[in-house]
């Protein structure tokens, strides 16, 4: 039973480096000020991740989430949230 729960525990961490590169890979484009209105779409998978990350058994894709989504917010905290 013990692997079992290992082997999910590892999978986590995997499932959070994705979420993370996917909002990573989406958020580039939206450095664009006309759609970066849709970086607040974005937020809340990230969030996902985080939370996933935090169910590991490895830190490194919740740091991995956690410095996504502060990359997001200083982006829209430049330029106001809406550009």
């Amino acid at each position: 039973m013990s692997r079992c729960y290992t082997h999910i525990t590892h999978m986590l961490n995997l499932i959070s480096w994705l979420i993370g590169l996917v909002c990573l890979i989406l958020g580039i484009p939206l450095l664009i000020p006309v759609v970066g209105i849709l970086l607040w779409l974005l937020l809340p998978v990230c969030a996902l991740g985080i939370l996933i990350g935090a169910l590991s058994s490895k830190d490194s894709g919740r740091n991995f989430n956690i410095l996504v989504f502060v990359l997001i917010i200083l982006r829209l905290s430049v330029f106001g949230g809406v550009a």
